[in-house]
């Protein structure tokens, strides 16, 4: 008893002290309470940051990053002080927080907009053009990203409905109520189960709040660090924020540098951009080896965070750790409310270093230009004034014609045109009557689709021409949507054969069968169970294929084209609507004669592309791409081009959403390096590696003949391989002969005799002689530049075609050009580079490059010279390579890829042909013959040995190629 009653006395002694404690603190609490609310009504903020506690945080001081340089010291990319627009998370919990943090940021976004600025966009998933969300990325990045969104520190962690969610569901997981709530609940009282995703939210807007609230919860481990909504805006901007500040919690306007791009659409691909780091880069980043080998040098390791700002392709990737500064570091306190109130202990950053690249920036701009006004003039000579053409089977790849209702659709399909804005209030006369009459087009077909579905069921083979592309439409749309499952539809199938490949049946038939073959994913249709019966099944397949079909702007270009052809919509409309909408901008005197009709909608069309008002980049008409390297011969590359291109100045430090968004639904792919990229066939411009194969392993002399009948008959008599002079032929040629008539009879037997052993035809054989010799022009591996490049191809099969460039051959422009580097030096050969050398920023320099030998060919120069003829020659049959001013030797190229597309136009070349200095390698893709090749790089020629006056070179307008005087290619 004794003992509990002094255990009871010694708790109620703690109670006591406790109630004591607690007085005192509340006590305390109260005065200083008072003594905040004292301190700022009578003294002011500054007192009131005085007397409330210090908290001592380490906070980064980020360094400049280094400039890019050609290698005349003109500066390519550098940096500027520019404002951002920030949001740090100072919203307190509680079940208005999202609500209240998501209404300041749409006030913020609309206030940027208005002012001309955009939001930023680093997100992985943009809008379509069916308004619909689309991931931008694929495979591992896809993956990398979902597993940041899902929590997930492995990609192995991700769960099948993770690793397996649309663009959609990412969104929806992102809004929901216990993560961004970005939507509405209709029961206050139960906010979480009555919280509908998006509702009040326009998809733009739900995107754009995403984007940022993603970005600050991948930063939200580092206090203090606000989060970027929108880069380096304009002053107007920075005036609302500041006068709107008391009512936008958290928004700050910050001083920040920026990455900035001179001659962006000339250096775009080869330089590429900055943006915020990703998790997946801040791993690598951090983990590099000391010693990089693909530069070939020994780079210091850097310390990376999540919040810094890196190359994301290009140069600016592949020198990242030269670039990038030494970031400081700086003591700071802050109050209660997160406030900086003083700093100190400061060390200072240090500034990235200096690169200088092997381009030459007036011939990179120069050859861009030049390439752009050829393919200008290519469409010029092949656009005719007629609505509808069909080549027969024996139409030539070369005379492909292109109809005026093609370059007029392609202003819609293409977005040139924007389609969205016809039923605006500000569309123009033009546009509103556009949109009536698509209107009225789309009510037509529906009701005509429906029919199909429901009623008629025409077989598809059937149909005209018009609905066999609207059911086609219709097939990928349920694919690619996931309605159909592609992977356990049985391709063996008769009635599956029925539809996809004999179109003796109708969609409805084939789409009833797939029902109950339970090919159609019916939980994707709005339906809750699968055992719901076959014909509810097909009405709600139908009414949701309708729908889509409805809100789709894909749809509606396909529904234009027919429209346009059967002058629903005029010429004349068409054209308006590009002066309604500003698209282009061009003489009072042009425009006024065109609105009152004294130049006709074709005429007017002719002009815009001929002064390139609309380019052909715009039109992504063949042909609309090419690409052109230029090295020395002892592999520096003085110019790497690739065209379309795009403005990385809109991409770089955080990317423009809807910019991007127009770029990955550009036909013409501008964001693609189609010098470093885009592989094709070479054609007979891989005949040198054939000749060096057939001199080398004794199939020819340098003396020695072959005859051309015009065909080579010795695998099949009745249907030969035939030369391009086929009916004709060449006659007797040796190996000069062989390449200066780019003769296909004399490199399939070449192709034919590698082949043989023991007196028997053997491919492998074949291939592997003939690819030895790739190999050693170094066509096997990429060619060494320091930028992203795809792996080449050397054939696997078929080593007859092969020798003269065909099989499986597929070679990069810059593969090309390392190549043929080493046929004009004579056989060495360079891993190129765009490396000259890194410099301090003070000059100094830290490391200098070279391109360094890959190999060597040692051939006796008896067969260079003869391979060296073939090429002069080739270019001495060229009569606009006449009184040029310096010696070309070249070689032609033509390869086919599709037979309903043009030809890849190709030509490969060095001067001066006496004591070669450059290399120039040109590809136009689709581009008709290789003469067209030929012309724009004599063009080059004259600009970069000056030999014309430049503005005689480079008129801004569409430069015609000079008609072929053969068809050899």
């Amino acid at each position: 008893m004794r003992n509990s009653k002094n255990s009871e006395s010694f708790m109620n002694s703690i109670k006591g002290r406790m109630l004591v404690l607690f007085i005192f603190v509340f006590l305390i609490g109260c005065g200083l309470i008072g003594r905040i609310f004292y301190l700022q009504i009578v003294h002011g903020e500054e007192a009131l940051n005085d007397f409330t506690l210090k908290i001592q945080k380490e906070r980064t001081i980020y360094a400049s990053r280094g400039r890019i340089y050609d290698r005349n010291g003109k500066v390519l990319a550098y940096n500027e002080l520019a404002y951002n627009i920030t949001i740090e998370d100072i919203y307190e919990s509680g079940r208005d927080r999202n609500a209240q943090m998501n209404e300041t940021l749409l006030r913020v976004i609309d206030i940027i907009e208005k002012n001309g600025d955009s939001a930023i966009g680093d997100f992985n998933i943009i809008l379509n053009d069916d308004n619909e969300y689309e991931y931008t990325v694929s495979d591992t990045k896809l993956k990398r990203f979902l597993a940041d969104v899902y929590g997930q520190k492995e990609i192995s962690s991700l769960k099948y409905e993770q690793e397996t969610a649309s663009a959609q569901e990412v969104i929806d997981y992102l809004c929901a109520y216990s993560r961004f709530g970005i939507g509405e609940y209709t029961d206050p009282e139960n906010p979480n189960d009555t919280f509908i995703v998006g509702k009040g939210f326009t998809k733009k807007q739900i995107l754009q709040l995403v984007t940022i609230r993603y970005a600050m919860r991948l930063n939200s481990y580092q206090k203090y660090i606000p989060t970027v909504i929108a880069a380096d805006v304009n002053e107007k901007t920075v005036a609302t924020i500041l006068e709107n500040s008391d009512e936008l919690l958290g928004i700050s306007v910050a001083e920040d540098s920026i990455r900035k791009y001179k001659d962006s659409r000339y250096f775009a691909q080869i330089m590429g951009y900055t943006g915020k780091i990703s998790e997946e880069e801040l791993e690598t980043l951090n983990n590099m080896d000391v010693t990089d080998e693909n530069i070939r040098t020994t780079k210091a390791r850097k310390d990376y965070a999540l919040n810094d700002m890196v190359g994301k392709s290009g140069i600016e990737q592949t020198m990242e750790t030269y670039l990038a500064g030494t970031k400081g570091r700086e003591m700071i306190y802050v109050n209660n409310l997160g406030k900086v109130i003083e700093s100190k202990k400061t060390v200072m950053p240090l500034a990235g270093n200096d690169v200088y690249l092997t381009i030459d920036r007036d011939l990179q701009v120069a050859t861009y230009n030049i390439l752009e006004q050829y393919l200008a003039g290519i469409l010029v000579s092949k656009i005719q004034n007629i609505r509808e053409y069909k080549p027969t089977e024996t139409t030539k790849a070369s005379n492909f014609i292109i109809p005026i209702t093609d370059v007029l659709f392609q202003l819609f399909n293409n977005n040139v045109i924007d389609i969205s804005h016809l039923d605006e209030d500000d569309a123009g006369e033009n546009e509103k009557a556009v949109y009536e009459a698509l209107v009225n087009k789309r009510e037509d077909v529906m009701g005509e689709l429906r029919a199909q579905l429901t009623q008629k069921e025409t077989p598809y083979k059937d149909l005209s021409d018009e609905y066999k592309v609207y059911e086609s439409f219709i097939t990928t749309m349920l694919s690619e949507n996931g309605i159909t499952k592609d992977s356990e539809i049985d391709k063996e199938d008769k009635t599956y054969i029925a539809w996809k490949t004999e179109e003796t049946i109708s969609l409805a038939e084939y789409l009833r069968y797939a029902i109950s073959m339970n090919w159609i994913e019916v939980t994707k249709i709005g339906m809750e169970s699968s055992y719901s019966g076959s014909d509810e099944v097909y009405d709600r397949l139908v009414d949701y294929i309708i729908e889509h079909l409805e809100n789709s702007n894909s749809f509606s270009k396909k529904m234009i084209k027919y429209m346009i052809i059967s002058d629903r919509i005029t010429y004349r409309q068409i054209c308006s609507i590009l002066i309604e909408q500003d698209i282009i901008s061009i003489v009072e005197e042009e425009k006024n004669k065109f609105l009152d009709g004294r130049t006709s909608p074709y005429d007017f069309m002719i002009y815009l592309i001929e002064n390139l008002y609309i380019t052909p980049g715009q039109l992504a008409l063949d042909p609309y791409s090419a690409s052109c390297v230029i090295t020395s011969t002892d592999g520096e590359v003085l110019a790497l081009v690739s065209y379309p291109s795009y403005d990385n100045n809109r991409l770089a430090n955080s990317i423009d959403s809807e910019y991007y968004a127009r770029l990955q639904n550009d036909l013409s792919k501008p964001l693609w390096n189609y010098a470093t990229q885009q592989k094709t066939a070479p054609g007979s411009t891989f005949k040198m590696v054939s000749a060096t194969a057939a001199l080398e392993e004794g199939i020819v002399s340098t003396t020695s003949t072959i005859t051309c009948k015009g065909y080579f008959d010795r695998f099949n008599t009745e249907n030969p391989y035939h030369c391009w002079i086929y009916p004709g032929s060449h006659g007797s040629l040796n190996v000069t002969g062989g390449i200066e008539n780019s003769c296909n009879s004399f490199f399939y037997e070449v192709g034919y005799q590698l082949s043989i052993i023991d007196d028997k035809y053997s491919e492998t054989t074949g291939l592997n002689r003939l690819n030895k010799y790739a190999y050693l022009y170094g066509l096997n591996e990429k060619s060494g530049i320091e930028i992203e490049e795809s792996e080449p191809e050397c054939s696997d099969e078929l080593p007859v075609p092969s020798a003269i460039g065909q099989g499986t051959n597929n070679f990069t422009t810059v593969g090309l050009a390392r190549y043929v580097t080493a046929v004009a030096n004579s056989g060495t050969v360079y891993n190129l580079s765009l490396l000259d050398k890194v410099t301090d920023s003070n000059g100094n320099i830290i490391v200098e490059y070279s391109p360094s030998v890959h190999n060597t060919i040692d051939m006796p120069t008896a067969y260079w010279n003869a391979i060296h003829r073939g090429m002069r020659n080739v270019v001495l049959k060229k009569a606009y390579y006449n009184n040029l001013g310096v010696n070309v030797a070249g070689k032609t190229g033509t390869a086919q890829e599709s037979k309903s597309r043009t030809n890849h136009a190709l030509f490969v070349s060095y001067a001066p042909y006496e004591s070669p200095e450059i290399t120039i390698c040109t590809r136009i893709a689709f581009g008709y013959t290789s003469e067209y090749a030929a012309n724009v790089t004599r063009e080059i020629y004259k600009y970069y040995y000056k030999l014309e006056d430049e503005d005689e070179i480079l008129t801004g307008t569409a430069a015609v190629p000079e008609a072929a005087i053969t068809n050899a290619d």
